[in-house]
């Protein structure tokens, strides 16, 4: 069995995975809420945004609870997903 320091590396390795998971469209990703365990894709999903806010509320057209919140401020973005069990992405 190797030891964790001998596999492990920094989030940087994962720089390609991740470009190419968040380059797709994520509305027609499949998501699992955690609370009510309702399988739906993202575009189903009830949004919430005012017209002065700086992101976001996604909620479960099920259950209503949060599954992503989106914030973008100052030219970044923040990306909580805290709601959801899992987030699949890609054709299937």
């Amino acid at each position: 069995m190797m030891e964790d320091a001998q596999t492990r590396l920094d989030g940087n390795a994962a720089a390609g995975l991740l470009r190419e998971v968040f380059a797709e469209d994520v509305t027609s990703a499949r998501g699992a809420c955690k609370s009510c365990g309702q399988v739906g894709r993202i575009g189903a999903a009830h949004v919430y945004m005012a017209n002065l806010a700086p992101g976001a509320v996604i909620r479960c057209n099920s259950c209503e609870s949060v599954l992503v919140v989106l914030v973008e401020v100052g030219g970044r973005v923040r990306l909580g997903m805290s709601g959801l069990e899992w987030l699949e992405i890609g054709e299937g």
